[in-house]
């Protein structure tokens, strides 16, 4: 899924776009640990500053990162009124498609929560198979070591990765109860967690960060 065109600035790096409900922190968590543990860097839109041009950031942040990974498994209708479905996550995976197009060393990545329901919701997908994590953080792990199986990536077991998530699922709780956090969505936060992570990984010889 790539031609010609944009350079990387880190190979690493992996754009995240997922939904920021608190449904969903278990898998954001699991994302984190396991791309960290598979030695790549997580990038996200909540690095961007509200006072800069939002879009164009968006855009330049998923240009900067060779593999964005876009969750699509929140198609629902939201349940306050006026109802509608969430179109944030398949906008911006539209953005990485077309930076794919003209792109040598970019690709994307759709992770959804059930089978073919994606031949529903996104048609034009029609014969990409995504990764179907099943809402659950073991499955994000599972599925990033599959999508990640190619070429030179470290390829830790799930054993490895799943002690790397629990511990960052414990200083995660420390982080919110110490902070008085509603969220993990935020700019400071997720730095914290990204970095925690990578020192673990370190610490622990999972992934490559000699």
């Amino acid at each position: 899924m790539s031609t010609k065109g944009v350079k990387s600035k880190n190979t690493r790096d992996v754009f995240i776009n997922i939904p920021f409900d608190d449904k969903y922190e278990p898998l954001y968590l699991a994302l984190i640990a396991g791309l960290t543990g598979l030695g790549m860097v997580p990038r996200c839109v909540v690095e961007i500053p509200s006072h800069i041009n939002r879009l164009q950031r968006i855009f330049d942040l998923i240009k900067e990162c060779p593999f964005p990974i876009h969750d699509l498994s929140r198609v629902q209708l939201s349940k306050e009124k006026p109802r509608c479905p969430r179109f944030n996550m398949p906008f911006e995976l539209g953005l990485a498609v077309s930076v794919s197009l003209g792109s040598y060393n970019h690709s994307w990545i759709v992770f959804e929560s059930e089978n073919r329901r994606i031949l529903k919701s996104l048609s034009d997908l029609n014969g990409f198979d995504p990764y179907i994590h099943r809402g659950k953080s073991s499955g994000v792990l599972r599925e990033l070591r599959n999508a990640f199986v190619e070429g030179s990536f470290p390829h830790p077991d799930v054993k490895s990765l799943t002690m790397l998530h629990e511990s960052l699922v414990r200083y995660s709780n420390i982080v919110r109860k110490e902070d008085h956090l509603d969220s993990l969505y935020e700019r400071n936060v997720f730095k914290q967690l990204v970095v925690y992570s990578q020192k673990e990984a370190k610490a622990k010889k999972i992934g490559d960060w000699s």
